[in-house]
């Protein structure tokens, strides 16, 4: 499997300042493999170290802060030595070990040359005493669809795509390709074990095996991590996520949690599932100026999974839907395809992506985003049915360069309304890119 994160690594490995890394992500998106892929393609060495399954670890960082003590104590339980330009240190479920966090910044201060790596399940639960200054951080999430693309050996648009200098060199002669495999997406989705049991096996049942199995880990995380209260109201959270999607309006209502529930009571919970990274906020925001930060709303948001297929399996989605597209991208309300949507503009744009509706609520585009010196509307079409005057009203009122808006109609760049398909929303960047140009 492929995975993009890879080139950032290799990135972060050639900085001139760099800094220990920690790699955050939900449980299973393959923080691991990628960290040992990275070892195995850009090292002579790995040292690997697992502070779940190694309780010898958890005195070495408890006994001494010397980062040359900690190194000598590492590369005896490695077996060998750990040469800085050639060894990559990878510290697996650190979070069992917070003085291994806050070893960090000894290690940085005394042994920069050193190349250190960190993973952990839920490890973004447990970064609020670390310094920030001292350490550097990278997400990584589920496959894109560009890379499930990849893991099925389609490559044919990601060839077309490099080349393309200009938004009419894009000639759609995949397009009924792309949509197949957009729909295989929407139910498999990017976890990388569903996506392996598809791949290697084209069972859809072992996918909703697999799928059900990630669902009842994270389910398993609530009761191991929290308090029987908390576990409570998390598990409440959860489970209405597909009912908050499901609604015309997307915005987060706390009264489909639990008749009567008020934000102060939720507020923890929903925190909770952010920092493991299993849901994805989007604040209301007026528009007003950029940066667009300022402008948030934090108590008016929806809320998305980090993964479309996990949504698909959560929301009870027959399978056999993939057989009838028309109905499969129309369901659940375009819940899906906005959900892939805002899952691809995190990974495309590593901004928070923001949505917007007027005073009146009469008129609401589903996100906008900060790109360069413009804000750029965006609109989520789940089919060819693109009728709304949303998208015109925003642009109206803010005088916007560029509208986006995906559906699968053609890509197109009509005035100042950029059309890109569904399939190729994990391009947006090069596509917004060019139709400024254009512009």
């Amino acid at each position: 499997m492929n995975r993009e994160k890879l080139n950032d690594l290799i990135k972060w490995k050639n900085k001139k300042n760099r800094k220990p890394l920690i790699l955050k992500g939900a449980r299973q998106v393959g923080k691991t493999w990628i960290l040992k892929e990275f070892g195995e393609k850009e090292f002579k060495n790995i040292a690997y170290f697992n502070f779940d399954r190694n309780e010898e670890l958890g005195a070495i960082f408890n006994n001494t802060k010397d980062a040359k003590r900690i190194l000598e104590n590492l590369a005896l339980i490695n077996g060998e030595a750990i040469n800085p330009k050639d060894s990559l240190i990878i510290f697996d479920e650190i979070q069992e070990c917070p003085e291994a966090l806050n070893a960090l910044k000894y290690l940085y201060e005394d042994k920069p040359e050193y190349h250190i790596t960190c993973a952990g399940s839920l490890l973004g639960l447990t970064l609020n005493g670390i310094a920030v200054g001292k350490v550097e951080f990278m997400q990584m999430g589920p496959l894109s669809f560009k890379e499930f693309l990849q893991a099925t050996g389609e490559l044919r648009l990601e060839t077309q795509m490099e080349q393309a200098s200009s938004i009419y060199e894009v000639i759609e002669v995949l397009k009924d390709v792309m949509e197949e495999k957009l729909m295989q997406y929407y139910l498999i989705g990017g976890m990388p074990e569903a996506v392996i049991a598809w791949v290697e096996n084209k069972d859809i049942g072992l996918v909703k095996e697999v799928q059900n199995a990630l669902v009842a880990t994270y389910r398993d995380d609530f009761s191991k991590h929290t308090t029987k209260s908390q576990q409570t109201k998390l598990t409440l959270v959860w489970d209405s996520l597909p009912r908050q999607l499901a609604k015309e309006n997307k915005k987060f209502i706390y009264s489909l949690v639990r008749v009567g529930a008020r934000a102060k009571n939720l507020e923890e919970t929903l925190q909770w599932l952010i920092n493991a990274g299993l849901i994805e906020k989007v604040n209301w925001n007026s528009a007003k100026a950029l940066p667009l930060r300022p402008y948030d709303d934090g108590q008016v948001f929806k809320t998305y999974l980090l993964d479309v297929g996990l949504l698909a399996n959560m929301a009870g989605l027959d399978s056999r839907l993939v057989l009838q597209k028309e109905k499969l991208f129309k369901e659940f309300k375009g819940s899906l395809a906005e959900n892939y949507i805002c899952n691809s503009l995190w990974r495309n744009f590593e901004i928070e992506p923001k949505y917007w509706s007027s005073d009146s609520s009469h008129a609401e585009v589903d996100f906008i985003i900060q790109f360069e010196n413009e804000i750029i509307p965006i609109e989520v079409k789940a089919s060819e049915n693109i009728r709304s005057k949303s998208l015109k009203t925003f642009s109206e009122k803010n005088n916007s360069k560029l509208r986006v808006r995906y559906s699968l109609r053609s890509l197109s760049l009509d005035d100042n309304l950029l059309n890109i398909p569904l399939y190729m929303a994990d391009w947006s960047d090069k596509l917004i890119t060019l139709a400024l140009k254009e512009r």
